[in-house]
């Protein structure tokens, strides 16, 4: 696929895209819930290779060919590595999927109820990497734990900031500005959210276009005014801590919304399952958030 080509798949949108993009922190306890416990891999490289082995397996399975899975959010080491003796990129491209990268470097401390994404001096370095392996776009996530309008403003600033940067190297940025499930004003906080995207969309450059991964709302249907804007090539939906059933329930309740989900795609895989058992629970779990992905 060529960068049209990738574009068109994402915009029409009949399909999700796979989160398989943990990080190191979030590493151990991908792998713990995949069945592999800590005392199965000792460092840091031993256990890439695990979460890798495990990404391999998602990727070359049938079930994940299917055409239902539009896209798949990649952690830097598996962009570097190889699935079936290709760069990961290109193997996914040769299954009709799109790869993004996962960009950003963690979370600051919260101030002002948000946590921004921490300073990234080697964005540009790490941009002109993926462009050079094939990777259509880029995700970053920083997060919103309380409805403070001025630490939203400043959050939702920033990912758009970045955002720039990113659309200057030639990438597609998702746009990641999670509202915590957790909030206590979770509602309020995600009113913000929507009139804050709105204006950073309102100041792009004519042409431009972003994504947007934002947490299920909600009130169904907020965020239909970014779904329908022309600045926005689409807008997924993170799983946020829900199981697979509650997230596939509320998505189907936001029209033109589709999944990017992570835990919610994996929670039922484990290591020792026989690849037959392997691609039937893959295979489930994909044609169920694919339904709720295409349902409005």
């Amino acid at each position: 696929m060529n960068h049209d080509e990738m574009t068109a798949r994402i915009a029409k949108g009949q399909g999700f895209i796979a989160a398989l993009d943990q990080s190191g922190g979030s590493t151990p306890k991908a792998l713990r819930a995949y069945g592999i416990s800590d005392d199965e891999w000792d460092g840091d490289d031993a256990m890439f290779a695990k979460i890798h082995d495990m990404r391999s397996r998602v990727i070359t399975a049938p079930s994940f060919s299917s055409g239902k899975v539009i896209g798949a959010i990649l952690f830097e080491k598996t962009m570097d590595s190889d699935v079936d003796g290709k760069p990961t990129p290109d193997a996914l491209k040769a299954r009709g999927v799109v790869p993004f990268l996962k960009v950003d470097k963690g979370l600051e401390d919260e101030t002002d109820g948000v946590q921004m994404m921490k300073p990234n001096p080697g964005l540009d370095a790490l941009l002109q990497k993926g462009k050079n392996k094939g990777v259509f776009g880029t995700k970053m996530r920083s997060v919103i734990n309380s409805a403070n309008a001025a630490g939203i403003a400043a959050n939702v600033a920033q990912q758009f900031a970045v955002g720039q940067q990113i659309l200057g190297h030639g990438l597609m940025p998702i746009l990641e500005p999670e509202v915590s499930i957790g909030a206590p004003d979770r509602a309020d906080a995600e009113d913000i959210v929507l009139a804050e995207i709105l204006k950073g969309l309102d100041a792009l450059p004519d042409g431009a276009q972003v994504m947007l991964k934002l947490t299920l709302p909600v009130k169904s249907n907020l965020y239909k005014p970014l779904v329908d804007h022309p600045k926005t090539l689409g807008v997924v939906a993170l799983s946020g801590g829900f199981c697979r059933e509650d997230a596939c329930e509320h998505l189907a309740e936001n029209t033109g919304m589709i999944a990017s989900f992570s835990r919610a795609l994996l929670e039922e895989l484990r290591a020792d399952m026989t690849d037959e058992q392997f691609d039937a629970a893959l295979g489930e779990a994909i044609n169920h958030i694919h339904r709720a992905s295409i349902a409005g």
